[in-house]
């Protein structure tokens, strides 16, 4: 029974992350709900919100990014889905991103923002889950090693930790 829900998983994982998706394709979460994205957007699940588990976030093709952050100390190698693979997902229309944490800290990610190359989701530090403790499940990462544009106060500002919800707006 398990294995036939894993298939299944897969099964619709693959078919959303294989190209556009119509408004009923995106599946509903089958695990703990780790993210909400709202407003402009044209793919749902849950009303008119887009709610996805790691699972679903894994399916969207994760990347890396090996970089240093002013947070944590050595070179860090995180694993997540790109803002833009993301954004692209459910279909976003607007010119901005309000992205809030657990504990409703709030920041404002612009679309010149959300490009290849950019930020990731991460939700994997080093090959391990991120715990709320650990400024997950989800934290926003820049490449801030590969792009000397991306070590400033303003992107480090935008490096929200704890992230659960996105509000895409005008």
């Amino acid at each position: 029974m398990f294995a036939a829900h894993l298939l299944r998983s897969a099964l619709a994982l693959a078919a959303f992350a294989a190209g556009p998706v119509a408004a009923q394709d995106l599946p509903a979460p089958e695990g703990e709900p780790i993210l909400t994205v709202t407003g402009a957007i044209g793919v749902t699940n849950d009303g008119d919100a887009a709610v996805f588990d790691r699972a679903m976030l894994e399916g969207l093709d994760p990347v890396q990014i090996v970089t240093e952050t002013i947070w944590t100390d050595g070179v860090q190698t995180f694993t997540g889905v790109p803002l833009a693979r993301l954004i692209e997902a459910v279909d976003a229309e607007g010119a901005m991103l309000s992205a809030k944490a657990i504990n409703d800290y709030a920041v404002e990610i612009p679309r010149s923002d959300w490009v290849e190359d950019g930020p990731i989701l991460a939700y994997l530090n080093n090959g391990t889950p991120m715990s709320v403790r650990d400024k997950g499940p989800l934290w926003v990462i820049y490449p801030y090693d590969d792009n000397p544009d991306y070590q400033t106060e303003v992107v480090y500002s935008r490096s929200i930790w704890q992230l659960n919800r996105i509000e895409v707006t005008d």
